[in-house]
């Protein structure tokens, strides 16, 4: 048995990306629940909303513009930044080192407040075709053993394990024959 330490959570935390950072595509936007403004839902965020603080909020705007339906589609990478303050605590939290569809597909920097009177270059990389996780269902729909070993190298463990059983059926549905290389004498 694998052992996991993953929070019963509606949303995504720093915590979260403790091991490094993960991309994704945004598939909506709507008015938040909790205490953010706006929860985002992500494509590959296993139904939990990420719900960018007021910062990562101007970044995001100042880069694809205050549109929300302009924003779906288009993919982040969030990284956990532990030195993110809350209430004077270094506490970490969430950020945003890497975007699709950058104006001119340059590295973006702009300057936003981080405390009070205080501004400070934020920047951000292009993202350019970059592979994300695959969702649970395009693993058990895709039927190209190529693209499913490509999205190993992206995903966390629990996912690996669904892309190796997927890859197993699909090779076992084939038969042995689709096992002897190309060109090779049976």
């Amino acid at each position: 048995m694998k052992i996991t330490a993953e929070p019963r959570s509606d949303q995504w935390n720093a915590d979260d990306f403790i091991g490094g950072g993960r991309t994704f595509t945004i598939a909506g936007v709507k008015v938040g629940k909790a205490e953010q403004k706006y929860d985002i839902e992500l494509a590959e965020g296993e139904g939990r909303a990420w719900r960018p603080p007021l910062t990562v909020l101007r970044l995001l705007i100042a880069a694809w513009g205050d549109e929300a339906a302009v924003w779906v589609g288009r993919r982040v990478t969030l990284y956990r930044d532990p030195s993110i303050k809350f209430g004077g605590d270094q506490v970490g939290g969430i950020r945003v080192s890497h975007m699709s569809d950058l104006p001119d597909g340059k590295t973006f920097t702009v300057k936003l407040t981080s405390a009070r009177g205080k501004k400070e270059p934020h920047t951000v990389e292009p993202l350019i075709n970059a592979l994300a996780e695959p969702t649970p269902e395009q693993v058990a729909n895709s039927q190209d053993v190529d693209q499913l070993q490509a999205w190993l190298s992206v995903s966390r463990p629990i996912v690996r394990a669904r892309i190796a059983a997927r890859v197993a059926e699909l090779q076992a549905a084939a038969g042995p024959e689709a096992l002897i290389p190309n060109g090779a004498e049976s």
